[in-house]
């Protein structure tokens, strides 16, 4: 099977041209946090499937619908890229060397509690739950809300805290997989969760800028061939 190897500050993805199905995915993942199959594309689109390493399907990625538009650019030269994952749509537009800027849509939800801790319910096209407070608590908090019963689909954990008017400090902790150096839609949920309009959100891979526009979101990152 023939693939290439594409990191987003330190989330890594494999990008394949092949159908897959949960079996192949976990035979082929090796080390990378998943894998992005292409579905098909055109000069300025492309459709992709988001697997994780333990087979399961993502229902989106910021950093992985990055890596789909800087992959399709590359061949194209397209400045503009509508990356589809199912019936969502992320429209990608190149920026100067890696970056690339996304919109995305999210809504936050009504704070509650699980297993004793408060979190902010974010939807981005996927489920987070965000905890405001110090990230090394991280490796504690993730699994146990994971998999908490309030969540029966499983969520994705963030555990983040403000270190200055425009920068919160966060380490994520993704449904299926684990702890990522970051996580494109995880910068969403907590620029949104914070309240935060324009924000640099700081993850061990690397920062990531959100603005927030009304229930829009304005994700801007690298992303490069590994």
């Amino acid at each position: 099977m023939s693939s290439s190897r594409w990191q987003a500050q330190g989330n890594v993805y494999l990008v394949v041209e092949e159908p897959l199905d949960p079996r192949l995915v976990r035979e082929r993942v090796g080390d990378a946090d998943g894998i992005l199959e292409v579905r098909g594309h055109g000069r300025d689109w492309v459709e992709v499937a988001i697997w994780n390493p333990d087979g399961s399907r993502a229902e989106m990625s910021g950093n992985g619908t990055r890596i789909a538009a800087r992959w399709l650019a590359e061949r194209t030269g397209a400045e503009i890229v509508t990356v589809r994952v199912g019936e969502r749509e992320v429209q990608a537009r190149l920026l100067g060397g890696p970056f690339v800027e996304q919109e995305l849509r999210y809504r936050v939800g009504a704070p509650g509690t699980a297993a004793g801790v408060r979190f902010t319910p974010v939807d981005v096209g996927n489920p987070h739950a965000v905890v405001d407070g110090d990230p090394a608590e991280l490796p504690r908090l993730g699994p146990l809300l994971e998999r908490h019963p309030r969540f029966p689909g499983r969520t994705n954990v963030q555990v983040a805290r403000r270190i200055g008017d425009r920068a919160i400090e966060a380490r994520v902790w993704e449904r299926g997989v684990g702890e990522t150096g970051s996580s494109g839609t995880s910068a969403v949920a907590v620029a949104a969760a914070f309240g935060a309009a324009d924000v640099t959100v700081r993850f061990p891979g690397g920062d990531l800028h959100v603005r927030l526009e009304g229930d829009r979101a304005y994700l801007t990152g690298p992303a490069e061939e590994a």
